[in-house]
């Protein structure tokens, strides 16, 4: 028995070891999200791992409520009114990344206001920003062309999408899509 222990913790520090060495060389990367019920956190943890990026959570200073119905209200004024939510998140020497996948849910058809003001808190000039976006039924809708409105002097690779209730068995899928956009080998 601890034989066979043994040889699965060799495979397992094997396989890890791979999938870091799939990473693109020399490009720095940056996976951001901002996620409600964890769906978003979900599909972003796999991305970090996948491409061995740093990972950062981007909050608000004033939370949304925690009842789904109650933050629906507010994420639409938001929306209606333009509202940029102050954040709390702060990338230090955010100038360093090469590649930044962004990634949140669709709130009333586009993507929340708090990751309007993380896009336009950043010069985006000469990077390359992937969105990956969850739903819960909405579907794309203006989540993707919303994203390159507001960081139009970025380089843009094509976006993930996926329903909120799948996300979080998604490693298979979001390996494709990296793969697909050259994002890792």
């Amino acid at each position: 028995m601890r034989l066979i222990l043994f040889m699965f913790l060799i495979m397992s520090g094997f396989s890890m070891n791979v999938e870091a060495q799939t990473f693109v060389q020399g490009q720095k990367v940056l996976v951001a999200y901002f996620s409600r019920s964890g769906n978003t956190r979900a599909v972003a943890e796999y991305i970090q791992k996948l491409t061995g990026g740093d990972l950062i959570e981007i909050e608000t200073s004033k939370p949304y409520p925690a009842e789904y119905h109650a933050c629906t209200v507010v994420a639409k004024k938001e929306k209606e009114e333009g509202v940029r939510p102050a954040l709390k998140t702060k990338v230090e020497n955010a100038g360093q990344y090469d590649l930044v996948f962004i990634g949140y849910p669709n709130w009333w058809g586009t993507m929340p206001m708090a990751v309007v003001t993380f896009l336009e808190g950043y010069d985006w000039t000469g990077k390359t920003l992937v969105p990956f976006c969850t739903h819960g039924g909405g579907g794309e809708q203006r989540c993707f062309t919303d994203f390159v409105k507001y960081s139009d002097k970025a380089e843009h690779k094509k976006g993930f999408l996926i329903g909120g209730g799948e996300a979080r068995g998604a490693q298979k899928q979001v390996e494709s899509w990296l793969k697909g956009i050259e994002a890792i080998q």
